[in-house]
């Protein structure tokens, strides 16, 4: 949680210093990032205290509460990823078709989808169409798989939500990639048999690569996870299998949201450079101004020291003709300029304040 919290944090800070400069399927990266930002601070806490409890904390309202947060940002999360890999593969085989139908405000709209769509299936259960309990494990709440056999509408709930909602979309994906890396591939070898070497080509090799090791790596995580529940179906028994066999999918499935920020940082070139730039101005405000209020050195148990850091403006070779007179230390290109003010407390008012230099 917190490493997806610091790194999803940075993406979404990150993503709103260049707002202006964001477009097409930056879109898209921007809003799964918001999913897991979102769904470790609003979820991932009740259960890791669910853990130290040793059971589930609350009643049936709260597992309602966590089933279905975690269900549409699940949701969301797959449906952004499908939307990223289809239109990552219109553009790289139908050039055309991308250039007229999806800009920008095309994809907004297909961002504001994702979360529609996954906010009105995930919110049948709430009238009847499905429930949310707690799993096997007892450490969080999920979709009763096992209400299958209860009645109608939970069948149709449960077969739908695994056959249009999981399985479609991994296939979308897997697809889609499988055609991009093939036509990118393909166009590469032919250009190096030409022995042309474009930053065109080059850049679309790495946005090809990155957006496949996301769409990789959220497709392995959450397989584990879709088996065993799919598997929990046909299962009419109390258990057919440990908790441990439900736990270790279930956290194998939240690692999903960790790693996707470091694969931005390490793909592309404009994340990088806006992080050093977030770094440098964060380093510079800190920098700027400190002050620090203690007790006096040789002046009393009622000195107050006042010491102001300032940025050094002059260069080094003018800093000797400012020391005299003022007790100046220089660090590293800042200036220190200390003033002791001696107070006595006795004779301090409202508009008055007598000191010492």
């Amino acid at each position: 949680m917190l490493l997806s919290i610091i790194g999803n944090g940075l993406v979404l800070v990150i993503s709103y210093r260049r707002r202006k400069r964001i477009e097409g399927l930056e879109l898209l990266s921007v809003n799964l990032a918001a999913v897991d930002f979102l769904s470790c601070v609003c979820m991932y806490p009740l259960s890791i205290l669910s853990s130290f409890n040793h059971a589930w904390m609350g009643n049936h309202i709260t597992c309602t509460y966590y089933g279905l947060g975690c269900y549409v940002f699940g949701l969301c999360g797959m449906f952004t990823i499908a939307s990223i890999s289809v239109i990552r593969y219109i553009r790289t085989c139908y050039s055309l078709v991308y250039a007229v139908w999806l800009d920008s405000s095309n994809i907004r709209l297909v961002c504001c989808g994702t979360w529609l769509v996954a906010a009105a299936w995930s919110s049948l259960p709430l009238f009847g169409w499905g429930e949310y309990v707690p799993e096997p494990y007892g450490l969080s709440c999920t979709v009763a798989w096992r209400s299958y056999h209860n009645s109608f509408k939970d069948a149709f709930y449960v077969i739908c939500s695994f056959a249009l909602f999981t399985l479609v979309p991994i296939l979308l994906i897997v697809l889609s990639q499988i055609h991009i890396l093939y036509r990118v591939c393909h166009f590469s070898h032919s250009l190096s048999a030409r022995g042309v070497q474009t930053k065109l080509r080059r850049t679309e090799r790495r946005l090809s690569l990155m957006f496949f090791c996301i769409s990789f790596g959220f497709v392995m995580a959450w397989a584990p996870y879709a088996v065993v529940s799919f598997l929990f179906i046909f299962h009419k028994g109390n258990w057919y299998m440990a908790p441990e066999g439900f736990v270790f999918p279930a956290l194998f499935a939240k690692s999903s949201h960790i790693y996707n920020p470091f694969i931005y940082f390490y793909f592309n070139k404009a994340f990088r450079q806006e992080l050093r730039r977030l770094h440098h101005t964060l380093c510079r405000r800190l920098g700027r101004n400190r002050v620090r209020i203690g007790p006096g050195v040789d002046q009393g148990p009622n000195a107050i020291q006042i010491e102001l850091r300032e940025q050094n403006i002059q260069r080094r070779n003018n800093d000797s003709k400012n020391t005299e007179g003022n007790p100046l230390h220089h660090d590293g290109g800042f200036s220190y300029l200390v003033s002791n003010i001696r107070v006595n407390p006795s004779a301090v008012d409202r508009r008055t304040i007598t000191g010492e230099h």
